[in-house]
């Protein structure tokens, strides 16, 4: 004869086993394809400020403009979010607060708000090309020109120098708070 489990004690170990995989999957999606941050300090104002929380995807192609998640190369075991100017064999020149890649002018539209609080008439970007940031003459292989939007603040490429591909860990795709924030990138 079988030996029947109590139904309620049946409901319970399937209770548990559907929580267990919900867990597990979890786990799993956060350890290998997304990341959840917060940020810290003001090199991202006033897009990002202190405090809001974001899911980055790993393992993400990379193209100028996005925002990242970085390992900092100055501090082991910190993160930085900044903005990825650019890419792999790109020339990166700032003049009179222009950007220019490759010789064209580029447009930083993301920079309008914080350009209005905080350049108080001056350069919001200081001139400043690759060569003399003692970095070459182009972007690398496998890595990447950050900078933060809060440009006179930011500590980034122009201090650190270029960021290796393996040192990114994801590009953010979603602020998810504040809730008043809630921003899909």
């Amino acid at each position: 004869m079988k030996n029947k489990l109590d139904p309620k004690v049946r409901d319970l170990l399937e209770v548990i086993g559907i929580f267990a995989i919900v867990v597990a999957i979890y786990y799993a999606l956060f350890a290998f394809v997304l990341s959840n941050d917060t940020v810290s300090g003001p090199s991202m104002q006033p897009n990002f400020e202190t405090g809001d929380r974001v899911i980055a995807v790993r393992h993400s192609s990379l193209h100028r403009g996005d925002i990242v998640v970085l390992n900092a190369p100055d501090s082991p075991g910190a993160l930085y979010i900044k903005r990825v100017i650019g890419v792999p064999g790109d020339t990166i020149r700032f003049k009179n607060d222009q950007l220019y890649i490759n010789g064209k002018k580029t447009k930083e539209p993301y920079l309008d708000k914080g350009k209005k609080l905080y350049s108080m008439g001056n350069l919001y970007t200081e001139n400043f090309t690759l060569q003399s940031k003692n970095l070459g003459k182009k972007v690398p292989a496998n890595s990447y020109f950050v900078m933060g939007d809060h440009r006179n603040v930011s500590k980034d490429s122009r201090i650190f120098g270029y960021v290796k591909r393996s040192a990114i860990v994801g590009k953010v795709k979603l602020r998810y708070w504040p809730l008043n924030k809630i921003t899909w990138y």
